[in-house]
C-alpha cells in the first residue's frame, strides 16, 4: 500500500513540530515547507486539518505560530493515517468507499456502483487484500509519534541543515 503525499506531509509536519521548537517557541508553515521543500499551499491545507483533528494548535497574533496539541506519545500513527488517507482502495472492489465515517476500514458493498468488476461477487482476492490492509494499519496502530522520535537529535540536525 502506498500512502498519499498528504499523509506523508502530515507525518513530517508532526515530526518537525515535535523536534524543532525549543522552550515554548512556535513553528510556522513557511519553516516546515522550507525544511522539507514542499508546497506551502498544500501544507497549509494539511496543517489546517491537523488542527481540526486536534493534533496541533495554532496561536494567533504577533509571535504566533503552531505547535503540537498533544504529547508525541499520545499521537498514534495508525489513527493519524486513518484520518489523513482518503482512499484505502488498493483494488477496485476496495475503492474509496472502503473507509467508514468512523475511520474504520470496510469492504465495499457488492453491487456498489463504483465496483464494475464482474467477478467481484465470487472473487476471494478482495478478502486477501482486505486482510493485508487491516494488518498494515494494525502495525501502524502499534506506534506513536514518540516511537519515531528516538533519534530526535539526528532529525533536528538534518532539518537544521536543510533550513540553512
Amino acid at each position: 500500500m502506498k500512502l498519499t503525499n498528504y499523509s506523508d506531509y502530515a507525518l513530517r509536519s508532526l515530526i518537525y513540530l515535535a523536534v524543532t521548537p525549543k522552550d515554548g517557541e512556535l513553528a510556522n508553515i513557511d519553516d516546515i515547507a522550507q525544511a522539507y521543500d514542499i508546497s506551502k499551499s498544500h501544507l497549509t491545507k494539511i496543517i489546517h486539518q491537523l488542527g481540526k483533528l486536534g493534533y496541533i494548535e495554532s496561536v494567533r497574533g504577533k509571535g504566533g505560530g503552531i505547535r503540537l496539541a498533544k504529547d508525541p506519545s499520545e499521537i498514534n500513527i495508525g489513527q493519524l493515517i486513518r484520518h489523513t488517507e482518503s482512499d484505502f482502495g488498493i483494488l477496485q472492489c476496495l475503492d474509496d468507499n472502503s473507509k467508514n465515517t468512523d475511520g474504520k476500514i470496510s469492504l465495499v458493498n457488492i453491487g456498489d456502483d463504483t465496483n464494475s468488476c464482474i467477478i467481484s461477487p465470487a472473487c476471494r482476492l478482495k478478502g486477501v487484500f482486505y486482510k493485508a490492509m487491516l494488518a498494515f494499519v494494525a502495525v501502524l496502530d502499534g506506534y506513536t509519534l514518540a516511537d519515531v522520535l528516538v533519534n530526535d537529535k539526528e532529525l533536528l540536525t538534518l532539518l537544521d541543515k536543510n533550513m540553512g
